[in-house]
């Protein structure tokens, strides 16, 4: 009995050994993050932030790839095919999490196929006009959609963005009915949002503020539960006239399922060291990104929530 005890001890030990081993060398060869939206979106943004750090700290290359197309879906099939080591790895936003009820068939599973590591920021939308818009308040955009039955529109980065599911939340909070007008990314929607194309749209604080300092858009509002220390003149959307409204657009980092936990954590211990550094946070703060720091099974959780949450808004969207 006493040899079988030893030679269990042993065992576990061999097999705990071996599990951390992929931790304590990684990673030995570049990493890729697969980002399913176009540069210059506020995912793409906050991924090469976060990538070049990682780099300069492992001494490896941090390679971004835009894998743009199908609301995200595109890039996630990808990854979700991927090796599980913990060299693919990828950048998704609140939109991954409503994917299934707009996409059928999807090629992975949302939940199963993923592995969260750890959330990136939370970033409050604005909801925009263009300069020349005659809508100064969210209560005068939503009279004036009220006044004229689905002929206002609104851009999106995609259906099934981040920017499409709090502007159909906004949608059906307040009983506006306006079109949908769905685009390749987010710059292509600042660039119809300025020329007074569309009428309006959420965009993440992170892609437009420069465009809103400059006085080529117009901020109404901020989805978030609070004011933004950067704009904090621009009320919320509830301030502004529909109470509880609140939206949170997220972005975080994710790995195929299976990747190994020691892996996993030591991702999720470097990147939290990584958003840390007072460079970063101050790059982040300009930007409108506001800390979201959690463990890589707390942020499971989180995802798993969202995906309830939102997958209802969406549904009674359709």
């Amino acid at each position: 009995m006493k040899r079988f005890i030893t030679l269990a001890t042993c065992a576990l030990a061999t097999t705990f050994a071996v599990a951390q081993a992929p931790a304590a060398t990684y990673p030995t060869k570049p990493v890729r993050i697969v980002v399913p939206f176009t540069a210059g979106s506020a995912t793409d943004i906050m991924a090469r932030i976060v990538g070049e750090k990682l780099g300069t700290k492992w001494g490896q290359p941090v390679v971004v790839e835009n894998r743009p197309g199908a609301g995200g879906t595109l890039g996630a099939a990808q990854v979700a095919k991927s090796e599980p080591d913990g060299y693919t790895l990828i950048v998704v936003s609140t939109g991954h999490v409503v994917n299934p009820v707009l996409y059928q068939n999807l090629p992975y599973d949302t939940l199963a196929d993923f592995a969260g590591v750890i959330p990136l920021a939370t970033l409050p939308n604005m909801l925009v006009v263009g300069e020349g818009s005659p809508y100064k308040t969210v209560s005068e955009l939503i009279a004036g959609a009220k006044a004229k039955p689905g002929q206002l529109n609104y851009a999106s980065a995609g259906t099934g963005s981040a920017t499409h599911i709090n502007a159909e939340k906004f949608r059906a909070v307040t009983g506006v009915n306006v079109q949908h007008v769905p685009y390749k990314g987010t710059p292509e929607t600042i660039v119809e949002t300025i020329a007074g194309r569309v009428d309006f749209m959420f965009t993440p604080m992170l892609s437009s503020l420069q465009q809103v300092k400059e006085g080529k858009m117009r901020a109404l509002a901020v989805s978030g539960s609070r004011r933004s220390a950067t704009l904090p003149d621009v009320p919320t959307v509830a301030e502004a006239g529909v109470p509880g409204f609140v939206f949170d657009f997220w972005a975080g980092l994710l790995a195929p399922a299976k990747t190994p936990r020691p892996v996993i954590d030591k991702l999720n211990a470097d990147v939290r060291d990584v958003l840390a550094q007072p460079d970063v946070k101050e790059r982040m703060a300009k930007l409108g990104a506001e800390s979201m720091s959690m463990s890589a099974q707390q942020f499971d959780a989180y995802i798993r929530d969202e995906y309830n949450t939102l997958g209802a808004v969406m549904k009674n969207a359709k």
